[in-house]
């Protein structure tokens, strides 16, 4: 028996004990029972199936973007749910599965979406999602989304028992917080090895021996070596490379989430992040799917100055990013170019 399913059986175990407990549920829980589920329908005009869970305000979840059962990508999402309005906000957070079918020519799913959609009911048992999609990191959603709850579903995971079971405990937080840790880490999620060359060292040949006459010793030819030029430093790379102020972020709270995407065509951009002056991450590969780190904001200065370098420009300079920057309920976006002789800076700022 694998891990996962132990930790399945062991979840399934524990709604005995909150069975009596929730079996009388208050009307909010029936109410985020509407949102949660299993919904089906197009998204940006590929065939989608989500399952949403309601976490308090919050959105947890994944979604499956497919051309059949065997040619697909799954993501797990976040986002929240505003009951004032009945809009329902959810972006595709971190790529953890992938198959492509033998005879497939699309690839569903080759970019996160953002979505933002009303949640209504038209009548009888009938619910739908309907809004627009488009890139996280773009503010214009021109794609649109069309989701109706079902009971069917095509795929099989883990939220599956959560969404069966989510009147008789299966919404309880902790239980969610469990089943969202059972997923897989990001697919593809690489660290970059740099490679470097030996020079060819050039051949001396000797001249050929007399043999009529006792060999003379002649001198060998001079051989000029070129020595290779040392590649700099991402330290040089850092202190020579002139510094470009791309925006200003204010931080809150107790820690702020960034996140790192290629902004573009995935081309093998790598990246290293200094934070006042010192190196903090290094050989950041730059993919579809995000490179999330966190600082601490008791940490922080009250002015702070992370700076992007670019450890190589990929096969499409410049090098950009997308970083995204999650702080308390706000979102901050910014798109940061690097290139031999700059560098992208973004300023944190404590307040009070």
């Amino acid at each position: 028996m694998t891990i996962y399913s132990l930790k399945i059986n062991d979840l399934k175990r524990s709604f005995a004990i909150y069975f009596i407990i929730m079996i009388m549920l208050p009307s909010t829980a029936a109410f985020a029972q509407m949102i949660t589920g299993v919904w089906k329908g197009k998204i940006n005009r590929q065939k989608a199936e989500l399952k949403i869970i309601q976490n308090g305000d919050s959105l947890a979840g994944t979604s499956y973007y497919y051309e059949s059962p065997t040619n697909y990508r799954r993501y797990s999402i976040k986002g929240y749910f505003d009951a004032t309005t009945n809009e329902a906000v959810w972006w595709d957070d971190q790529l953890i599965e992938e198959k492509n079918g033998k005879l497939s020519i699309s690839t569903p799913g080759r970019m996160p979406l953002l979505s933002r959609a009303d949640f209504n009911c038209p009548g009888g048992s009938k619910m739908m999602l309907d809004g627009k999609a488009g890139k996280v990191y773009e503010e214009d959603l021109k794609g649109d989304v069309h989701l109706d709850k079902t009971a069917d579903r095509n795929f099989e995971d883990e939220w599956d028992f959560v969404i069966d079971n989510y009147l008789v405990g299966g919404n309880d937080p902790d239980i969610i917080d469990s089943v969202a840790s059972l997923r897989t880490v990001p697919f593809q999620q690489q660290t970059e090895t740099l490679q470097t060359q030996t020079p060819v060292t050039p051949v001396v040949v000797e001249p050929p021996v007399q043999k009529t006459e006792p060999p003379k010793e002649e001198p060998k030819p001079l051989v000029k070596v070129i020595e290779p030029v040392k590649p700099l430093t991402i330290e040089e790379k850092f202190v020579t490379r002139k510094k470009v102020l791309i925006t200003e972020i204010p931080v809150t709270g107790d820690s702020v989430e960034l996140r790192f995407y290629d902004n573009a065509e995935i081309d093998g951009d790598s990246i290293s992040l200094f934070l006042n002056d010192k190196l903090i991450f290094q050989h950041i590969r730059l993919l579809g799917s995000a490179y999330t780190i966190k600082l601490a904001v008791s940490e922080l200065n009250t002015t702070n100055e992370m700076i992007m370098v670019a450890e190589n420009l990929g096969s499409i300079p410049p090098n950009t990013s997308y970083m995204v920057a999650i702080v308390g309920e706000k979102r901050y976006e910014a798109r940061l170019e690097s290139t031999e002789g700059s560098s992208a800076m973004v300023k944190f700022v404590k307040k009070e």
